[in-house]
């Protein structure tokens, strides 16, 4: 069994510009995926509709680079699905764009700085490589 590192901090979602609520997040780093984070926010925060038979406790989990989120907190980053980039008041934002919509997720940058530090005392930047298993990927991968 691997350790991971999990954190659930506090952060904002911004409904518009006066308007924010808060909500926990959690962070999570496995070694056994050692490129990515996770991020897990409340199913009640979900656009998605409910689907019948799933328990309304899961989180929404949201799969991204563990270089895209220390990039983020440097200097605005991210294509695709998930942005990340500093904001007033050692602040940082994740945007996170779907379907059904567009999430800003407003976090306090030193939360994100410790969580980034647990997870590279389980694996160093630059050995990720290490970590890979790239037979289980590929088994994954065509399912």
């Amino acid at each position: 069994m691997h350790a991971t590192a999990e954190e659930t901090v506090q952060a904002r979602l911004i409904l518009s510009a006066h308007r924010s609520v808060r909500l926990r997040v959690t962070l999570s780093y496995r070694p056994e995926d050692p490129l990515a984070v996770r991020m897990g926010f409340p199913a009640e925060f979900s656009l998605d509709d409910p689907v019948d038979g799933c328990p309304e406790s899961d989180d929404i989990v949201w799969v991204f680079a563990r270089r895209l989120l220390a990039a983020g907190l440097e200097v605005p980053s991210g294509i695709g699905d998930v942005h990340v980039r500093p904001a007033l008041g050692r602040r940082t934002l994740v945007e996170l764009r779907a379907p059904e919509g567009t999430a800003m997720v407003q976090f306090d940058t030193a939360d994100l700085r410790r969580f980034l530090w647990r997870s590279r005392l389980l694996v160093p930047e630059g050995e990720e490589h290490l970590h890979l298993d790239a037979d289980r990927a590929l088994a994954q991968l065509l399912g």
